[in-house]
């Protein structure tokens, strides 16, 4: 495996004896590990919560703090406005967790962060107990009663019987739920991660410079304070920087993310939801994913459009958008228009794809609407098992080279915004 982080050391310099330290030397083992060497806030994390609690100063370790330290958080921004922190933390103590199932197993040290709390804690990892002294029969329980025994050794005979058939019968019997339903199964499965990356709902700020956004300029660590013109009214000021600063989404978002807890079942516990903002390159590497939203809100998605042949076209930063057909078919139209604007009645358009990942591992399903009436309708048809089934017999129909991948157009029919009934009208089979 290549390194793609240097372990860091110590800020400071005169803690020279901490590097010896086996907590440190644990934590360097970890940060070297495949689930930190995929993530840079993780590793940065880390790296500051250990060495304030090795050289104890955990008492120093606020929200705050860490937001400005470890992700650049601007000196004055609320932690109850902005959960960076708080999100991040969660998911070191999964990543945590993970190191420890499998790399770190034979690890005489462990290494956990409690709930509630942002300090490390330390502890062995097979601590030693004193035996339970042997329980001394009494003079009386020493006597053999050969009757009684026999009749007790009979029923625990039988009992055992009982539960050991209990056991085969369970064991031979196939679970209710072997796992996700298809198509969610390609990217929901128990051996794998599934990161589902919600949209960024501060990209409406665009409109404010009319300007499109790439997804090199959206990874510029300044782009979002970019997007505020200078010379504004302090309160309208005020209020544009505390919408780029703080991690919003749609109700669709929250919808579509409801949706798959629901149908993943048990497997629900493989889910990690994240803003399009914490999302890195190198994460893309392996693992499934499942991207919520269009190009505008949702910029990751962009990676794949070379692949699609229903693309996102908006004509203007917030003007007319619509679904561009690269290659359409018979009795299919070149273009799909739907809302005028968020909330209204009428048709709409959204797309459900699936495709290989960029690395060759996992799979990626994108769920993008013209309008966030799309997407919700999106979530509304995986949740509903004939709308599944009707979307499968037709991907099943559609012409081209047998593929598990496609990508479906399905149009909508809203009132004032919520989904009444929703229609499968092309699709297309995607070569990996």
């Amino acid at each position: 495996m290549s390194v793609l982080f240097d372990v860091p050391k110590p800020n400071d310099s005169s803690a020279s004896g901490l590097y010896a330290d086996p907590r440190w030397r644990l934590v360097e083992r970890i940060l070297l590990s495949v689930p930190f060497q995929k993530s840079a806030n993780l590793h940065g994390l880390l790296s500051y919560l250990a060495e304030h609690a090795i050289q104890g100063k955990a008492d120093a370790l606020t929200e705050r703090q860490i937001g400005i330290t470890v992700f650049s958080k601007p000196p004055g921004y609320s932690p109850a406005e902005d959960s960076a922190v708080r999100v991040h933390v969660r998911q070191l103590r999964l990543r945590l967790h993970e190191y420890f199932a499998q790399e770190g197993r034979n690890e005489a040290l462990r290494v956990e962060i409690p709930k509630g709390s942002y300090v490390l804690e330390f502890h062995d990892a097979q601590p030693n107990a004193s035996p339970a002294p042997a329980l001394q029969p009494t003079p009386e329980a020493a006597k053999p009663r050969t009757g009684r025994v026999r009749e007790v050794l009979f029923w625990v005979a039988v009992g055992a019987a009982v539960v050991c058939a209990i056991g085969w019968y369970r064991a031979a019997k196939p679970p209710a739920h072997l796992g996700a339903p298809w198509p969610l199964s390609a990217v929901i499965q128990p051996d794998r991660q599934t990161r589902v990356v919600v949209s960024d709902s501060s990209l409406m700020l665009r409109r404010l410079g009319q300007h499109e956004t790439t997804l090199d300029e959206y990874l510029q660590p300044d782009y979002r304070r970019s997007m505020i013109p200078a010379h504004l009214p302090e309160n309208f000021a005020g209020l544009l920087d505390y919408i780029s600063g703080s991690q919003l989404t749609s109700f669709a978002d929250l919808t579509t993310v409801s949706t798959l807890l629901k149908v993943a079942g048990p497997l629900g516990t493989q889910l990690v939801f994240t803003s399009a903002r914490d999302l890195d390159r190198r994460d893309l590497e392996q693992g499934n994913y499942v991207f919520v939203g269009s190009p505008t809100s949702n910029p990751w998605v962009t990676l794949f459009a070379d692949k699609l042949n229903f693309q996102v076209v908006e004509e203007s930063v917030g003007g007319r958008v619509h679904f561009r057909n690269r290659n359409p078919l018979p009795g299919e139209q070149q273009e799909y228009e739907g809302l005028v604007r968020t909330g209204s009645t009428g048709e709409d358009y959204a797309t459900i794809s699936l495709l290989p990942g960029q690395m060759g591992q996992g799979n990626v399903m994108i769920l993008q609407g013209l309008r966030q009436d799309g997407t919700e309708a999106l979530s509304a048809m995986l949740a509903d098992a004939s709308d599944r089934a009707r979307l499968e017999e037709a991907v099943q129909r559609s012409p081209g080279t047998p593929s598990p991948y496609f990508e479906a157009l399905v149009r909508s029919q809203t009132v004032t915004g919520a989904p009444v009934s929703v229609a499968i009208v092309a699709v297309r089979r995607i070569q990996p």
